[in-house]
């Protein structure tokens, strides 16, 4: 066997199910007798040399806790040549014959470049936007979908007693997967996501119009962060406005990225870790871990990188069509 130690690294945005992920490629790697290290704050760790051995005792009850022990960072000297040589340089003081590179496709492109530099990478999808094309479910997703869900029926409680409309942005960044699946989940009247065009007064005033003659007065609306012209106040205001019903904003905010990761979660982390540390066994590299439903695959990175994804239609006609 060739692979006699190898790195894993977090890096962009932090998700529920990192740890786990972080701690199946540590005992995969540990069971087969390879040395496994540790590096801290992303690509730019690999640059600084912020590294640390990981053993049993290191990595013991972590499957549980959120964020990532290993921090997190954007690195921008990485990018450059000069940096990503530094990478190698520091790869080849410690012997790293691979890395498991736990993000999203800005993570995956540094994997990429560190690879064609003669250091073999894996890349696993680890966010909560579920925006990356190559899986259906990134590490983080489903625990971001169940705190939203949480968040939102809490808010529905004072909404329902005052007779409120509660619009609440979540987030996504450009994709719309968590506020139309949390949108369905929490029973919202209207779920703005990039993906869909909208009208304001067609698709949330009339409807909410025709729903109070129902005799309903207390509306949830969810609106995904990346839709274009919607700040989750104005619009609030704007509703309150043409409907006379009283409307509050709500942020969610980061709180939607913390929290112990859902079973699903540490299964899907533990699976796509394990995978990683095999195809290196085999000195692979250049790939991404992905999920494609109950299968765990892999592809070539620009294969991954390339492939395309967006929301399912029918699932937001059936979103829309079930609300009042």
């Amino acid at each position: 066997m060739s692979v006699k130690r190898i790195g894993v690294l977090t890096s962009g945005g932090d998700a529920p199910g990192m740890n786990a992920c972080v701690r199946s490629v540590v005992r995969t790697a540990l069971y087969h007798g390879i040395e496994c290290y540790g590096i801290r704050r992303g690509w730019n760790g690999l640059i600084t040399g912020d590294v640390l051995r990981l053993d049993e005792k290191k990595i013991s009850h972590i499957i549980n806790r959120g964020g990532t022990i290993l921090y997190t960072a954007r690195s921008k000297e990485f990018l450059s040549e000069e940096g990503q040589k530094k990478a190698v340089s520091t790869c080849k003081f410690l012997g790293l014959d691979g890395i498991v590179a736990i993000g999203g496709d800005g993570t995956f492109m540094g994997a990429r470049a560190l690879t064609l530099k003669g250091v073999p990478c894996i890349g696993i999808p680890g966010t909560i936007d579920n925006d990356i094309a190559s899986t259906s479910h990134t590490i983080g997703y489903d625990t971001a979908l169940n705190t939203i869900m949480d968040m939102v029926d809490r808010v529905r409680d004072t909404t329902e007693s005052h007779d409120r409309c509660s619009v609440i942005e979540v987030m996504g960044r450009n994709a719309g997967f968590l506020a139309l699946n949390a949108g369905i989940a929490v029973g919202a009247t209207c779920i703005l996501v990039p993906e869909i065009d909208y009208d304001i007064d067609s698709y949330i005033i009339e409807r909410m119009k025709r729903t109070m003659t129902t005799g309903k007065h207390h509306f949830i609306i969810i609106v995904a962060e990346g839709v274009k012209g919607v700040e989750v106040g104005s619009l609030a205001k704007y509703i309150e406005e043409k409907t006379g019903v009283e409307s509050r904003a709500t942020v969610l905010g980061h709180v939607q990225r913390g929290g112990s990761p859902s079973v699903r979660d540490r299964v899907i982390a533990s699976k796509m870790g394990y995978h990683a540390v095999q195809l290196l066994k085999q000195d692979i590299g250049n790939r991404v871990v992905a999920i494609d439903h109950a299968e765990i695959v892999d592809y070539d990175i620009i294969e991954a990188l390339n492939m395309k994804k967006t929301i399912d239609p029918e699932l937001y006609k059936i979103a829309n069509e079930i609300s009042i």
